[in-house]
């Protein structure tokens, strides 16, 4: 049967399809217009503002850091720029390790530096860059240019790098600067000042960098960048410049620091050298040193390995932290204490037999049989321990700590270094507050005694002793000890004295002042460094010191040869110079030196030769090999006048090596 088509049916659903279709097109398209009119129209400025942001970057300018020079200008601490290759962990693609081992077919990669870039990962955020690769050449740079489209994440920075061109000499002054690690970025993120820090790899570490961290960093510049989809630099559109950061003029006279380091040899101890009348510090020696360039770019684990688990302790700051009970550099300051405070004069005398018996304990003089009648005088310039075992018992532990304090024994000096000890003044209410038992707590009178030689609960860390030693010089005119002599504005040029006036005063008697440094000089033209100081050319004033490190049993003789090296007495000297108008003021300790005319006075000697002569060590030899050649020539013409006389030569004696370094001694 035949079936026919309702047209008008089938042309009726298609309007009905074509009608629904529309409304649904009609609704899609008012909701696309809807969108485009709350894009274009209502928030037009929000997404305008975060365009402009996708195409503008603010690319932090990171400052110059400010220079440290000595107070000659000599540069201790400078910049220069190098390329370095570096990774963005979060933005590689595939397994890191076979992107370095890529990385090191084109560009020269150690062990050591995989090492140090994997430590650097574990202590900073995995979206930072990280150098892989410090200081390239520009082979190096030119072959990964061309294969840079290879490594996404890797690049090639131009950075600033820190150098300090000395090396060795006085790092513990300078100290160093090193990578941000996790523990400072969280510290920077509290401070207020933290966008400053914005684009900062390093940071100061130690010494003088550390300290004067903020004024060293500068301030931090700005450019507002074009970029394009890719993230590539396209123009720059507005920069605001960095300050750079201020630099450092030192008191330090690196010249005679280096003097000191050479004297000192392969010893350790320290040596701190004041002008009295400012608190610059002129030389600050502490032994051995080490190299801070290592440190910059992350230290390599077999050289920290070595400086770190090294017995002689080069990363240990003596003068700062380092504490040493003074030994005999102490009586001075015992003998002026007496003075004031009307304990003795200086013509009062003890009857010394070389021992001094208190209850049940004998306290032994350094020289058996002793040192007969003793004055004042004669107690400084023979160093007579007797004279001041007495006195320290007249005296009293709290007398002595009073009398003590603001010569600044025992007490902060406030150097512009970060970490200063504060050594050990004993007193009653010192060890009350020490000890838990009772029997601890008190302080027994035969604790006393042995303070006066300075030995006992004293100790004392060089710098302390240097600058007592200054304001002894200075008449009783405390000057606060400094490193830094002026701060320069890193923008301005600005120039600012960090110490400009006194501390205080601590009111001593002249006349007091004056029999102490007649009985210090006495020391070196007559006493216990004579022979040190025999010929010169200027007058000094000194003492000599020797100080425990272990004790010795009772009626046992110490003799150095049977003990430990480690063990022997430490050297000691303190001095000052010139006598009557003192320019320099020093105190030395040679750990484990022995006599302080034997090891430390010694170093004095070259010290003060160098400072107020301008003499080196290598000029002596110079000079003495001058006066072995003048007398070579006085034999010749002898023997050749003698010769052509006719006459019997007579004998000369030929000039020895042994002579020429009498003369160099």
């Amino acid at each position: 049967m035949t079936e026919f088509k309702n047209t008008e049916r089938e042309l009726h659903f298609f309007r009905m399809r074509l009608s629904v279709i529309g409304v649904f097109v009609f609704i899609f398209f008012g909701l696309l217009l809807s969108r485009f009119l709350w894009l274009q129209a209502y928030k037009h400025d929000h997404y305008a503002a975060q365009a402009e942001d996708n195409r503008i970057s603010i690319v932090p300018v990171v400052p110059n850091r400010g220079l440290i020079v000595d107070r000659n200008g000599v540069l201790l601490a400078r910049n220069f720029s190098a390329y370095t290759l570096e990774i963005t962990p979060s933005k590689i693609e595939g397994e890191l390790d076979a992107v370095i081992d890529d990385l090191a077919t084109l560009v020269d990669i150690q062990p050591k530096d995989r090492k140090r870039f994997r430590r650097e990962m574990e202590e900073s955020k995995n979206f930072e860059s990280l150098p892989i690769r410090t200081r390239l050449t520009d082979e190096e740079v030119a072959r990964f240019t061309a294969q840079r489209y290879r490594f996404p994440g890797v690049d090639i920075q131009a950075r600033l790098f820190r150098q300090y061109p000395l090396g060795q000499v006085a790092s513990h002054v300078i100290g160093y600067i090193g990578r941000i690690n996790q523990k400072e970025a969280d510290k920077i993120d509290e401070m207020d000042d933290a966008a400053n820090y914005s684009g900062t790899d390093h940071i100061g570490k130690e010494g003088l960098e550390k300290s004067y961290e903020k004024r060293l960093h500068g301030t931090t510049g700005y450019e507002e960048v074009e970029v394009s989809a890719g993230g590539r630099a396209v123009r720059t559109l507005s920069r605001t410049p960095a300050t750079p950061g201020d630099n450092l003029i030192l008191s330090i006279d690196i010249e005679l620091q280096k003097v000191v380091e050479q004297a000192f040899g392969d010893r350790r101890g320290a040596l701190i050298a004041i002008e009295p009348s400012t608190g610059d510090i002129l030389a600050y020696v502490s032994m051995p040193t080490f190299d801070p360039n290592l440190f910059v770019e992350g230290i390599d684990q077999q050289s920290w390995d070595e400086l770190n688990n090294s017995p002689d302790r080069p990363l240990v700051n003596r003068p700062l932290s380092g504490s040493y009970p003074p030994g005999s550099t102490y009586k001075p300051f015992m003998a002026l204490a007496a003075l004031e405070l009307g304990k003795r004069t200086p013509q009062m005398t003890i009857r010394d037999p070389g021992f001094f018996i208190f209850g049940n304990h004998r306290f032994r003089d350094d020289k058996e049989g002793g040192h007969g009648t003793v004055d004042m005088y004669k107690s400084l310039v023979q160093s007579c321990d007797t004279y001041y075992y007495l006195l320290a018992n007249d005296l009293g532990v709290d007398t002595m700590h009073d009398f003590m304090k603001p010569f600044g024994f025992g007490q902060l000096t406030g150097i512009d270094l970060d970490n200063e000890r504060a050594g050990l003044l004993p007193s009653t209410a010192w060890k009350r507050a020490a000890y838990k038992r009772p029997e601890q707590k008190k302080w027994y009178a035969g604790e006393t005694i042995s303070l006066g030689i300075g030995q006992g609960y004293n100790s004392f860390t060089p710098l302390q002793m240097a600058h007592a030693m200054a304001t002894l010089a200075n008449n009783g005119v405390v000057m606060k000890p400094h490193l830094v002599k002026i701060l320069e504005d890193g923008g301005t040029r600005v120039r600012t004295q960090t110490v400009p006036k006194e501390s205080y005063r601590i009111p001593l008697k002249q006349q007091n002042i004056d029999v102490v440094k007649q009985a210090l000089v006495g020391v070196t033209t007559e006493g216990t460094s004579s022979r040190v100081f025999a010929n010169a050319g200027y007058v000094s004033a000194g003492k000599t010191g020797t100080a425990q490190v272990i004790a010795i049993k009772k009626n046992e003789k110490y003799d150095a040869k049977k003990v430990d090296e480690r063990h022997r007495d430490h050297s000691l000297y303190t001095a000052f110079a010139p006598a009557d108008n003192p320019r320099i003021a020093i105190a030395i300790i040679v750990e484990n030196g022995g006599f302080g005319a034997a090891a430390a006075a010694p170093i004095v000697r070259q010290a003060l030769d160098y400072y107020l002569l301008g003499i080196k060590p290598e000029d002596k030899i110079r000079m003495a090999a001058e006066k072995m050649d003048a007398a070579n020539i006085r034999v010749a013409a002898k023997l050749k006048a003698d010769h052509e006389s006719g006459g019997k030569p007579k004998a000369v004696p030929k000039p020895s090596v042994v002579r020429i370094r009498a003369e160099h001694q």
